[in-house]
């Protein structure tokens, strides 16, 4: 496609998929929202795989703003980029130049603008800043290793090859990394490099003063000249090595603390791949930690149609984060840009995946979509596979669709389109935008605590929300076979059906759960 017929092809994609949308209520009222961000839905994008404005097969930031209002609609409040920085990989977290735009995906004029028109949806923007290491072909690095005078050589950790620690191997601590091998050789030379996850990423020196003002200068540039909302903080764990969690902690809150100085309400989001105990303590100084745990949770009950203690955990999770930091805010998702997607983890169930997305909605938290989820993208490691194109229309009228890799889980045959989605009332792409204008709308699911129920069927999760005037009760049949019971005597006071799928009912003091089903009553 030429440049100059990139405004016609905006101009039809967007209309194509707004009169698809139109034809359904789902899309047809505006939103009158309660839910305020950052306690809204965040949806995540891989900027490679989400829409190709120029036809060089590769997604750009053009061809992101021109679906802002398909966010828009979607209800959700904010996105978090993965990393769009210079960098030689096509995932860039071995960033190059921290205060750059990757030219494949455009210029600072086009994300200054992609910002603005944001901003004009009440669509927070958040990138992805890569702080625990650089890419190997930084300049900084590249000096550093050349030259043991170099300005930048403190900017990395430095051991002797006859160095005991250099000898020794590294601790898998999670899901974030199985490298062992964390010190590395530089050609020609006595001395090795530390390096987390690879060679290919050597780690900061943040016990370096000049490193870590240069960091609050970097977040600075974003803040202010570019007009970010926030940060989604990459490997937050590992600024410090593993013995030295307290530093790590107070980092944290030094990074808030300059940050809150250019912008009060920044939001930090950090990525802590580990159990709530060690979790607990970052919640001093981010004000929002991805919840590992209950991702990993709600897969499996939803796989095993089991309920069980879900709901329990969750709060018990929460409980403990509550008597550390109680302003936290609990970051809720399924699957990420790093797992194998939440359909493939369900061998392709559609109304597994409806199901997992009716608790991520109605459960505490704000929730995180990884792009694609909503139209039930497949995808399995290796991780290029589970970054694959979006599918937003078919392929002869897709002129959106990225190339840079072939799909091999989410193709059309496994996916229906987005824009076929958007005209059907009963795709998962609709589930997904009622479910968020429910929770958009509803106090006590965006901002109420939970309460635990056990009504005697491991296949029933179900739990009671309250905020203020607003006192909902939640009820999830995760299995395949129908429920029909009568409410407990202290639960008859919700008689107002609030919310229902798949044919969920209440009659005379009785629920009726089909198969897979939601059901919501209030007071």
């Amino acid at each position: 496609m030429k440049k100059n017929t990139l405004h016609n092809f905006l101009l039809f994609t967007t209309l194509s998929l707004a009169s698809a949308c139109s034809s359904t209520e789902n899309l047809a009222t505006q939103q009158a929202q309660v839910s305020e961000w950052p306690r809204g839905v965040t949806y995540e994008i891989f900027v490679q795989s989400f829409c190709d404005s120029d036809g060089d097969s590769i997604g750009d930031i053009k061809g992101m703003t021109a679906r802002l209002d398909y966010l828009q609609d979607l209800g959700v409040g904010a996105v978090w980029l993965m990393p769009i920085s210079p960098s030689p990989s096509y995932h860039k977290y071995d960033v190059v130049d921290y205060y750059g735009v990757h030219p494949d995906y455009g210029t600072k004029e086009d994300f200054q603008e992609f910002v603005r028109q944001a901003h004009q949806r009440d669509i927070k923007v958040v990138i992805d800043l890569v702080l625990n290491h650089s890419g190997v072909d930084h300049p900084w690095f590249q000096s550093a290793k050349s030259d043991p005078n170099s300005p930048y050589r403190d900017y990395y950790v430095w051991a002797h090859k006859d160095d005991p620690e250099t000898q020794t191997e590294g601790k898998i601590l999670a899901g974030d990394s199985d490298n062992v091998n964390r010190w590395h050789e530089v050609k020609g030379n006595d001395y090795r490099y530390y390096g987390y996850f690879y060679g290919g990423m050597p780690d900061l020196n943040f016990d370096n003063p000049k490193l870590r003002e240069e960091v609050f200068t970097i977040g600075r540039h974003w803040l202010t000249e570019m007009g970010v909302d926030g940060f989604r903080l990459d490997a937050a764990r590992h600024i410090f090595p593993d013995d030295r969690p307290e530093d790590n902690h107070q980092w944290w809150v030094d990074f808030k603390t300059e940050m809150q100085k250019v912008k009060p309400d920044v939001y930090l989001v950090g990525e802590v791949w580990a159990d709530a105990e060690t979790v607990g303590p970052y919640t001093k100084g981010l004000h929002a930690l991805f919840n590992f745990d209950m991702g990993y949770a709600i897969t499996n009950a939803v796989q095993q149609e089991r309920a069980d203690s879900l709901v329990i955990k969750h709060k018990n999770i929460r409980d403990y984060y509550r008597s550390i930091n109680p302003d936290f805010i609990d970051a809720t998702f399924l699957t990420n840009h790093d797992q194998n997607r939440i359909m493939s983890e369900l061998n392709g169930d559609i109304n597994k995946a409806r199901m997992a997305a009716a608790l991520l909605f109605t459960l505490p938290g704000a929730p995180y979509i990884y792009y694609g989820e909503e139209i039930g993208m497949k995808g399995k490691k290796p991780d290029e596979l589970i970054r694959e194109p979006f599918i937003w229309e078919e392929a002869s009228k897709d002129g959106c669709r990225t190339k840079w890799v072939q799909a091999k889980h989410s193709t059309e045959q496994a996916v229906v389109p987005a824009a076929a989605q958007a005209a059907d009332e009963n795709s998962l792409l609709n589930h997904y935008k009622t479910l968020i204008r429910f929770r958009n709308n509803s106090k006590a699911l965006t901002y109420g605590e939970v309460e635990p129920l056990q009504l005697q069927n491991p296949a029933i999760a179900a739990f009671t929300r309250r905020h203020e005037e607003e006192d909902v009760l939640v009820l999830h049949n995760l299995s395949g076979t129908a429920v029909n019971m009568p409410l407990p005597e202290n639960l008859k006071t919700y008689t107002t059906t609030a919310f229902q799928s798949n044919e969920a009912s209440f009659r005379k003091g009785a629920v009726q759960l089909p198969a897979y089903s939601t059901l919501i009553l209030r007071k």
